[in-house]
């Protein structure tokens, strides 16, 4: 019979292991290994020697309150020739001796969290599971290493904010593997209201990523649950601070877990959405931001958005909008739930919209099932088919009560960027949402989604033309026009009605104050003739009202007299806000203090008061923010310089992400990418 073996004590070789397992950014003070890769253990004998074939131990693996094998919370196994990395197993790697190296290997489908293995009757070590994207058996298996530094490794990344005709790149500090972040992921898992009615059965349901990420895209908002983040979108942000306000996701984080996980103040989609990134690597998922430019919120699943206007063409707020952008998340993952081909990138929405299954939670659905009009998959299809397809209708409301149509060209769903792999660069990703506009797949993907009103469309491009051009230079500061430039492709002489109007916008659509307008009551146009009517935007007018989206609508009503049609064209611009630039000074090496002289020029014709530049970075910072203060005002065209030191803890490419705040110009970004040397 054989012998069991007697442990006296053991060693994890956390160091090895987690290196091993990509996990040692996390630390190397205790084991945290990811599914279906095996790790080695030593373990020395407190009698007996290891004789193979003549030695026994029985291992038993279990997470979660209520371990059962039924649920694949509980696994017993002992030990084998050889290590099986299709389930759990243990096989040892030493020759006979007092010094046993046991090698275990978890299964690539269990679920993940914290573990205890026993060993034998005297030993019992603890540990962290984690998903495996670079195990071929692992649901979020990915096949390129480029891609996995990318979308798993990579503590730091860009988000697309800004408009479609200018994106504006974002720097952000996802930190998943700083100090005590993946301790808060896992709380974040055992704090959802599933986990709290049956943890049992929700412990089971971390083997699959797709349940996962439909968790975490509830838990990021705080809308049902003891969540992440609370959203706010209009009047101010007491008793919170402005979502613009971030630079990464550490400090929402750390918050939330440190205020007996009351929700943090406050958040609007890319945040959401980052904090979402931040947990899904944490936890091993691939996974990217994607932002989409001219974002539908359609409310009622018609694939419809209705767009009110008074008789000045300017708009009445209404539950369903276009959005200037939108960020949401990818995850990676194989979908066996879904015929094939549906494996891959899938799209979930973690931003409080709307309710699914009577949550505020959207996703997981494949990108291609949004691409082919497949509006039937799990989950969410049609709010997300109508983000980046919905049409447009314009009604004016007249003073007299009565609606009329109006002609509009409006776009939804463009530019969809995300990070390149590898580099800062915005890759256009649009292609894998939607076929090529007007496209006989296009159509067939508007068939298989009942998306009339898109197949019914007609390219009209007789009469009235208008479009809005802008100057290339639109600082936030300056004065500048913007055109209207009407076109008459008639045979006939036109005379119309012609109002140019903007506000400011926030990048949702919610609408501000009139910063220019213009009403012109006889504009008269021969055949083939071209008008450019400017209208001026001056800093002194829409200075006041901008927000810190940095955008301004502009809006064109034409009416044509003759055969009282009415057009719109809509068009969002967004001001840039100044550089600041970033000198390293001293050579970058782990472990050794550093300092970033950071600038910004004043673009404003009036001082900044309270100046303050703050600085963070995954392996620069030590996972904390650091500020420093101007002691004075900086004057119209004057700098403002400080020098802040920090430490390095990791040797790399790093991403220094730096905000400026101050009375008048609020929460400017920056960053400078540092290469750390050992």
């Amino acid at each position: 019979m054989a012998q069991a073996l007697d442990i006296d004590r053991w060693n994890l070789e956390c160091e090895f292991n987690n290196t091993d397992h990509r996990t040692d950014l996390n630390g190397v003070d205790r084991l945290i290994v990811r599914r279906g890769q095996p790790f080695t253990i030593s373990l020395y004998l407190r009698s007996g020697i290891y004789q193979p074939g003549d030695s026994s131990l029985d291992c038993v693996a279990e997470t979660g309150p209520q371990p059962s094998e039924q649920y694949g919370t509980r696994a017993s196994f002992g030990l084998s020739a050889n290590i099986d990395t299709s389930r759990w197993s243990a096989t040892v790697t030493s020759p006979p001796g007092d010094m046993v190296a046991l090698s275990v290997c978890s299964a690539p489908d269990a679920p993940i969290g914290r573990y205890t293995l026993t060993l034998g009757r005297s030993g019992r070590i603890e540990f962290v599971l984690l998903f495996n994207p670079w195990c071929p058996g692992d649901a979020v298996y990915m096949d390129n290493e480029q891609s996995l530094e990318e979308y798993v490794l990579s503590q730091d990344g860009i988000i697309f904010r800004g408009s479609y005709k200018h994106p504006i790149s974002s720097p952000w500090n996802f930190g998943q593997f700083e100090s005590g972040i993946l301790d808060i992921c896992l709380r974040i898992l055992d704090m959802n209201p599933k986990c709290l009615k049956n943890p049992g059965k929700d412990c089971s349901g971390r083997r699959n990523p797709i349940y996962v990420s439909r968790v975490l895209s509830a838990m990021v908002n705080c809308n049902d649950d003891k969540g992440v983040l609370l959203g706010k979108w209009t009047d101010g942000y007491e008793g919170g601070v402005s979502p613009m306000f971030w630079r990464g996701s550490v400090e929402i984080l750390r918050n939330w877990d440190t205020q007996a996980c009351q929700p943090v103040r406050y958040g609007q989609c890319w945040v959401f959405a980052a904090v979402a990134c931040s947990i899904s690597r944490a936890l091993g998922i691939p996974c990217r931001v994607v932002t989409n430019y001219l974002s539908a919120h359609d409310s009622n699943s018609d694939l419809v958005i209705e767009r009110y206007i008074n008789e000045n063409g300017e708009p009445i707020q209404s539950r369903e909008m276009i959005w200037n952008y939108h960020c949401w998340v990818e995850n990676w993952m194989t979908r066996p739930d879904l015929k094939s081909d549906f494996d891959g990138w899938q799209a979930s929405d973690p931003t409080p919209q709307e309710k699914s299954e009577g949550v505020y939670c959207c996703g997981p659905i494949p990108v291609r099932a949004i691409k082919e009009g497949e509006l039937a998959f799990k989950y969410d299809a049609p709010f997300v088919f109508a983000e980046v397809n919905a049409d447009v209708i314009t009604i004016m409301k007249k003073k007299d009560g009565n609606t009329s149509k109006v002609t509009s060209i409006a776009v939804v769903g463009q530019k969809i960027s995300t990070k390149s792999v590898g580099s800062d660069n915005r890759e256009d990703i649009t292609h894998l949402y939607k076929y090529p506009e007007g496209s006989d797949e296009e159509r067939e993907a508007f068939k298989k989604a009942n998306h009339q009103n898109k197949l019914l469309q007609q390219q009209g491009n007789e009469g009235l033309h208008i479009t809005i051009k802008v100057s290339s230079d639109m600082r936030k500061g300056c004065d500048f026009d913007v055109f209207a430039v009407v076109t008459n492709k008639t045979q006939n002489e036109k005379k119309c009605r012609l109002v140019f109007g903007s506000c400011v916008v926030s990048y949702n659509g919610n609408l501000g104050k009139n910063c220019g307008f213009k009403d012109l009551l006889n504009v008269e146009l021969s055949p083939g003739e071209e008008r450019r009517v400017p209208l001026r935007l001056n800093y002194s007018k829409y200075g006041v009202f901008l927000t810190e989206d940095n955008l301004i609508r502009l809006a064109v009503l034409l009416m044509d007299y003759s055969t009282r049609e009415t057009t719109l064209v809509v068009r969002n611009i967004v001001l840039d806000n100044p550089e600041i630039k970033v000198r390293i000074l001293g050579e970058p090496k782990e472990n050794r203090k550093l300092a970033a002289e950071i600038t910004l020029k004043n673009p404003l014709p009036e001082p900044l008061e309270n100046c303050c530049f703050s600085i963070e970075g995954a392996n620069l910072t030590a996972g904390n923010v650091i500020s420093e203060r101007l002691g004075s005002s900086v004057g119209p065209g004057e700098d403002a310089k400080v020098k802040i030191y920090f430490t390095p803890t990791h040797s790399g490419l790093r991403k220094l992400v730096v905000d400026f705040d101050s009375n008048k110009l609020c929460h400017v970004k920056g960053y400078r990418n540092v290469i750390i040397g050992k």
